[in-house]
């Protein structure tokens, strides 16, 4: 078995290595305790992929709520989303930033069921994703710097995809190719 490591070789892998080693005095091995293998498990899992873009909870709650009160005042989406959740808008925007916080920033803290959620939505179709990708787009790119924001929408795009593929399947129709790939590119700011 082989692991990376940061002070690779050229070659770019070292051999694994047990959770211990000799300390400098040859006093024998040195456990890593249990207790610091959890704060070395829960960094590496704070950072997941939206650590090295900088997106922190802060930022997720930002973005979230920003997008949730564009959705909201939306001509489109707005009728959407006051049909299927109503009044219940915090418990709504805490599980989104739960998801978000999942998915960016691998917090474990979403436990839900989003494809059956939008089965559920029999007149949303790929024109409503397209919609929602650019309000989505214009919000992070607003609110974040560069690399997060382009982090956040290329998520958003996968999802968006996965869920439109699930609802054309669910609904027996061919997969399109859906107007996602129509929503523009997050552009640099200067």
């Amino acid at each position: 078995m082989h692991i990376y490591h940061d002070d690779k070789p050229a070659h770019g892998w070292t051999r694994w290595q047990p959770p211990f080693h000799v300390a400098a005095t040859g006093a024998g091995p040195r456990r890593v305790t249990s207790e610091k293998r959890i704060a070395m498990k829960a960094e590496s899992v704070r950072a997941g992929p939206g650590g090295a873009a900088g997106v922190t909870e802060p930022m997720i709650v930002e973005v979230v709520h920003a997008f949730y009160g564009r959705v909201r005042r939306d001509p489109t989406l707005g009728p959407v989303f006051a049909r299927v959740i109503g009044d219940d808008w915090d418990a709504h925007l805490s599980k989104m930033c739960d998801f978000w916080s999942s998915v960016l920033l691998m917090s474990g803290r979403f436990h839900g069921t989003p494809m059956v959620a939008h089965i559920r939505l029999e007149d949303v179709g790929p024109q409503h994703f397209a919609h929602w990708l650019r309000i989505f787009r214009d919000t992070v790119t607003e609110i974040c710097p560069a690399d997060a924001a382009a982090l956040f929408v290329a998520k958003s795009k996968m999802i968006a995809r996965s869920l439109q593929f699930g609802i054309a399947s669910h609904r027996g129709e061919p997969p399109l190719a859906t107007a996602i790939h129509s929503a523009p590119q997050v552009q640099d700011r200067e």
